[in-house]
């Protein structure tokens, strides 16, 4: 979103000179930031960049937490890019004579199901105080790698582009139109603001990774590497500015070949480093590493140098780190970190494992990003401090739970941190249970009884004391999983479960075993992704699949009868079905997907669905939530860029308060008797909010009232460029103008229902 300057409003001016600031800020960060887990861990960080003057100056990517800075050395943190139009970011570079000049690319490029598709490119000049959205059209759907900076002329610079990621390919793309765009090496020469795409020698393959010579800019290595591997991956060199290129051979090896990450000795630009790994199955699996390739000659000759742990998923993991001040040290990052020293290897693991981001700062530490945040060394990985405190990058899963009667209670389970509970007001963390942290249950009938879970089919823990101790619930349960499978208690009877895989499993009081009570719900190879029980009526159970498919049963989930077979979306589990509790044959269902219906309602079981997508943006929709206490309900839609609301059955769609990130909403809870509404958010964290009665578009404060605090608070999100203030619709979502201010006038006197 652009940002725009504030309109003559003479007597909202006025008002502000005599009363204190609202603050555009009713969303209130619940963390964690950090959790527990291996001695405090943040979410996953993509990409990393360090002052070359300032000891205590970083700026480090969340995977789809957004650009954050550091002036202390990491022990307090600042997210910069809150209000941009997408969170998800996968390459940061600093302009080598310029360090205020700071570009991040958006989209990350670690091909995961959550490494989302780009928006195209930032860029700041004061810091990160502000900054510019650019090449959105030549860059969105896709992700950046690496983006390089002349370093005698910072007018240059190169991008390295890749597809978005998932299984089956191209699903974190969630169909974006502009996905299958060109991919590769690109160049500007003015500054990121327009790019020419460099084909000649390059095939048309994802760039993982991109080098430049710093000695002579003229000279690039670009790492080739299609996941699922091409004939064409491979080491590319160009010594020409990127006109051309040239594959190198001499010692590499020629087939056989996944992702490819280079890096080029800083202190003597002949010596270029390369990892390279397997290609993946259609799954994800099986890409273990080749290994590191060094060559002395500027890649004329390459010789085999070591290895890294990568387990199946080098895909995800691949990263090299040259000493800045000695070519013959070197990290390879991948599920473990190894260090070589003139040839000889040792394993220098940070605390947290899955290696994503290296970079040295001024003072000449080792500062790491991996899935468990931000690392840092000062004797080349032989010891670790965590710079997590404040750094809120996690990634939730679908499926928090809250408590019956204590609101500091919160738990959710995260992207590779585990499950985590909240007990207090403070936003750090306890990790439960380990493991990616997927969907969660508590009794609220009992609520000390609580269940987790980490990824895989049967991996299902119960607890009796709310999540101090866990014991094995995963008996009898097998078959294909969707990940982090989903599993939900009978709301009218908690000691019935149901449990999902490609089957429907069943529990009940006396079992000691789960048991299949459905037969194969997916089209043979998918897994059940969704799945909800009626509050009214057990009997009618719904579900939605990966691969596709939306069924209903009316007998407790024996049997189903399929209404959709055409139901794209995420392949991770998510809250995308959602009955009326009043009625089970009334069922509303989330679409996460580009260019489908979003949000779409039955009222008769499934035989005929509606669309209540009105102004909605045509954006990814991850979850619904609906208030039935109003008529017509109030619905909300968690999508890919914060919470919307409608309260006329999707005609219009607004913001739901100012304040909250940009970031992809993955959960939702409504809470009346707490007055609340509870998110998880995949990159940063858990939020709540006010939950009104009925909400009213201009009641920017959240209290119920309108007053004069609702226009200073309009005015702040207004200036701020949070998507809050984006209140006129008549043309288009995206832009701050005077007619939004004008909107929200009318909103405002208007008054609330």
């Amino acid at each position: 979103m652009r940002r725009a300057q504030l309109p003559l409003a003479a007597t909202i001016v006025a008002l502000a000179t005599l009363a204190v600031r609202a603050g555009a800020q009713p969303w209130e960060d619940l963390g964690p930031s950090p959790v527990s887990w291996f001695g405090g861990s943040a979410g996953r960080v993509s990409a990393i960049v360090c002052s070359p003057t300032d000891p205590d100056r970083y700026f480090v990517a969340g995977a789809d937490g957004g650009v954050w800075r550091t002036l202390d050395g990491g022990a307090s943190w600042q997210p910069l890019t809150e209000t941009m139009p997408t969170t998800a970011i996968g390459a940061l570079a600093m302009d080598p004579g310029d360090e205020n000049v700071i570009y991040a690319g958006t989209g990350e490029a670690n091909y995961a199901n959550h490494s989302r598709y780009g928006l195209g490119l930032y860029k700041t000049t004061d810091g990160g105080e502000t900054w510019a959205h650019l090449a959105e059209q030549t860059f969105a759907g896709r992700c950046f790698s690496r983006i390089v900076i002349d370093p005698t002329n910072s007018e240059v610079l190169y991008a390295s582009i890749t597809r978005a990621g998932g299984f089956p390919e191209l699903a974190a793309a969630k169909g974006h139109p502009l996905a299958t765009g060109p991919i590769g090496v690109f160049k500007s020469l003015d500054g990121g603001v327009s790019w020419t795409h460099l084909t000649n020698g390059l095939p048309d393959l994802s760039a993982t990774d991109l080098a430049i010579d710093p000695e002579n800019p003229a000279v690039l290595y670009a790492g080739i590497g299609r996941i699922f591997g091409d004939a064409r991956n491979g080491v590319y060199k160009s010594i020409d500015g990127g006109t051309s290129w040239t594959k190198l051979a001499g010692g590499l090896p020629t087939s056989g070949v996944g992702r490819i990450s280079v890096a080029v000795a800083p202190s003597d630009p002949s010596v270029v480093y390369a990892l390279l790994t397997r290609p993946s199955t259609s799954r994800g699996g099986s890409a273990t590493n080749i290994g590191g390739f060094r060559s002395t000659d500027g890649g004329d000759t390459w010789q085999s140098h070591g290895s890294v742990s990568q387990a199946t998923y080098g895909w995800y993991l691949s990263i090299i780190s040259v000493k800045p001040d000695d070519e013959n040290i070197v990290f390879y990052g991948g599920l473990r970190m190894n260090r070589f020293i003139n040839g000889s290897g040792a394993t220098v693991t940070p605390p947290h494992v899955d290696i994503h981001a290296m970079a040295w700062d001024a003072a000449g530490r080792f500062v790491v990003g991996d899935d468990g945040g931000v690392h840092r060394s000062d004797n080349l990985g032989s010891s670790w401090i965590s710079l997590n405190d404040g750094l809120g990058t996690t990634q939730f899963y679908a499926g928090l739970s809250t408590h019956p009667t204590n609101e500091l209670f919160l738990m959710g389970g995260l992207q590779d941190n585990g499950t985590n509970r909240r007990t207090t007001a403070s936003t750090a963390w306890i990790t439960i249970l380990g493991g990616d942290g997927g969907w969660t249950q508590l009794d609220r009938t009992r609520p000390n009884i609580v269940f987790a879970e980490s990824q895989g089919t049967g991996n299902l823990r119960r607890s009796t004391n709310g999540g101090s101790s866990f014991s094995f619930w995963g008996s009898g349960l097998a078959g294909r999983n969707a990940f982090l499978p989903p599993y939900v208690i009978d709301p009218n009877n908690p000691d019935r479960m149901l449990y999902g895989t490609h089957q429907v499993y069943e529990r009940t009081a006396g079992m000691t075993s789960w048991r299949a009570i459905s037969g194969d719900l997916t089209n043979g190879a998918g897994a059940i992704r969704a799945l909800a029980i009626a509050p009214s009526d057990s009997n009618v159970v719904y579900v939605a699949t990966n691969d596709g498919n939306v069924l209903r049963s009316d007998d407790a989930g024996h049997t189903f009868t399929l209404l959709l077979n055409d139901h794209a979306g995420w392949p991770r589990v998510t809250r995308e079905i959602v009955i009326d509790p009043r009625d089970a044959m009334t069922m509303y269902l989330a679409g996460a997907t580009f260019g489908v219906e979003q949000v779409r309602r039955t009222t008769n079981g499934g035989s005929t669905f509606e669309s209540l997508d009105g102004s909605l943006p045509d954006i990814p929709v991850n979850v619904i939530a609906v208030d039935t206490r109003s008529s017509p309900p109030i619905i909300y839609a968690g999508t890919d860029a914060g919470l919307m609301y409608t309260t006329d059955e999707g005609v219009v769609w607004r913001r739901y308060g100012p304040g909250l990130p940009n970031a992809p909403v993955i959960d939702i809870i409504l809470e009346p008797t707490q007055a609340r509404i509870v998110l998880g958010t995949q990159g940063r964290g858990a939020w709540s909010a006010p939950l009104l009665g009925r909400p009213c578009a201009a009641d920017c404060t959240g209290d119920g009232e309108l007053d004069v605090f609702d226009f200073l608070c309009f005015q702040d999100a207004f200036v701020l460029g949070d998507a809050y203030a984006d209140f006129d619709i008549s043309t288009g979502r995206g832009t701050l103008d005077i007619f939004d201010f004008l909107a929200f006038q009318n909103e405002f006197v208007s008054g609330c229902p």
